[in-house]
């Protein structure tokens, strides 16, 4: 049964993660917002030490290591129900400054949904280590966003050496600056080992710093979440072991092969992931809306019928119903993820209806409070600034809404677009 009460195991974590939103992130939010690329290295190492000392390791699922239980009793599966509080508050105390937080990001979330049980272990048990490390996924390139059957990025097998050779370029890689030159990281890259094969040739590569052949050529200059580095990265005769390709090698070129399952699914853990940050941040400006205006005598009289509220009573109203709709999605595709139901349809929603509710709710928030909101004086700008890329990245609404439409009416990708 779905649970919408924060779980016992996770409220004292969630206290402490409070304490570290007030005075380690909010604190130093603008800072880090005006010094775009600045690494905020203080808060990296103090959240890496706090993550061991608890045995949290990173912010992932730890699908590394065996989990003892009583004989005939079954702890439930809290993994991504846990990760969804903690990310809603720490994006509450500032959702840039979560996004740079040491752990395995869509990069370990891609080795879960796509490795081998052995690959799991390598991979993800880094992050347990006495230093912070970061890890990437690169899926999109130049030509190639939401259609990932147009990825140009190749893979071609070189028997004799037993290796992949990796060529092409991918853009817009949140961490990928600091998992491949700031920590002993890694980039997950998506590339095609058949460029005839469409979706079924597409296969996940694990490619470790100190790869030869793969660099870092920019980073991004963004509108908003500032302190996390978004790259650009090429790959030129990139050689990576047979063994880091994450699946199978052989194609199928009939529907969809595990390459194909192993992005979606990778998308399907992470989308409600992105969903809760997302409610942290519209959570983080209505109530400082709410604060700013009860400074300003105006009170919030719950109770009344709505034709006797004010307006701006019925919409700060409005807006809560909001935010509580997106949290109740959340949940409910984060539960579908720990016990193991597949969850394509309620990823999407809740990641669709996040990206509205906080792009509305911060855009009116800035609105309301006029020069107050528009100006540096509180976040509630930056807030503004920082909420849109939830509606872009894992996939857009637009991509998001496909998938919830197609899983409704029962049509393939070919016959909705």
């Amino acid at each position: 049964m779905i649970e919408f009460e924060m779980p016992e195991q996770i409220v004292m974590t969630n206290n402490a993660l409070r304490t570290v939103a007030e005075n380690m992130m909010r604190p130093v939010s603008r800072h880090y917002d005006e010094q775009e690329h600045e690494v905020p290295w203080d808060y990296i190492n103090f959240m890496h030490m706090a993550m061991r000392a608890t045995g949290a390791g990173s912010l992932a699922p730890d699908s590394g290591r065996k989990k003892e239980t009583e004989p005939g009793k079954e702890k439930p599966r809290l993994g991504y129900q846990s990760l969804a509080f903690m990310l809603e508050m720490l994006s509450w105390g500032d959702t840039a400054m979560y996004l740079v937080t040491p752990g395995g990001g869509l990069g370990a979330a891609a080795v879960e949904a796509a490795g081998s049980p052995e690959q799991k272990q390598k991979f993800l048990a880094r992050f347990r280590g006495e230093k912070p490390v970061f890890a990437a996924m690169a899926m999109t390139e130049p030509q190639c966003g939401s259609d990932t059957s147009a990825i140009r990025t190749t893979a071609v097998l070189d028997q004799a050496a037993n290796q992949w050779v990796l060529n092409g370029e991918k853009i817009f890689v949140t961490a990928g600056h600091k998992s491949l030159e700031l920590s002993d990281g890694f980039v997950v890259v998506w590339a095609t080992i058949d460029p005839s094969a469409g979706r079924a040739g597409m296969r996940a590569f694990v490619v470790e710093r100190g790869t030869p052949g793969i660099k870092v050529a920019k980073l991004e200059h963004k509108l908003g979440i500032r302190a996390s580095d978004t790259a650009s990265i090429v790959l030129q005769d990139c050689r990576v072991p047979f063994e880091n390709m994450l699946g199978s090698v052989e194609i199928v070129r009939e529907g969809t092969t595990k390459g194909f399952k192993g992005a979606m699914a990778t998308f399907d853990a992470t989308r409600p992931l992105v969903a809760a940050m997302a409610v942290g941040v519209a959570r983080a400006a209505l109530e400082m809306l709410k604060e700013e205006l009860q400074k300003n005598g105006i009170e919030l009289r719950y109770g009344l019928p709505r034709q006797k509220m004010t307006s701006i009573e019925r919409e700060v109203m409005d807006m809560e119903v909001m935010v509580r709709s997106a949290w109740l999605l959340v949940l409910k595709a984060v539960w579908m993820a720990d016990n193991r139901k597949p969850n394509s349809m309620e990823a999407s929603m809740s990641k669709v209806r996040a990206g509205d509710v906080v792009t509305k709710i911060t855009q009116r928030a800035v609105e309301i409070l006029g020069p107050l909101g528009y100006t540096t004086d509180t976040l509630i700008e930056k807030w503004f600034r920082d909420a849109k890329i939830s509606d872009i990245y894992e996939g857009t609404g637009q991509i998001n809404r496909l998938v919830v439409a197609r899983q409704i009416l029962g049509y393939s990708g070919r016959e909705l677009r």
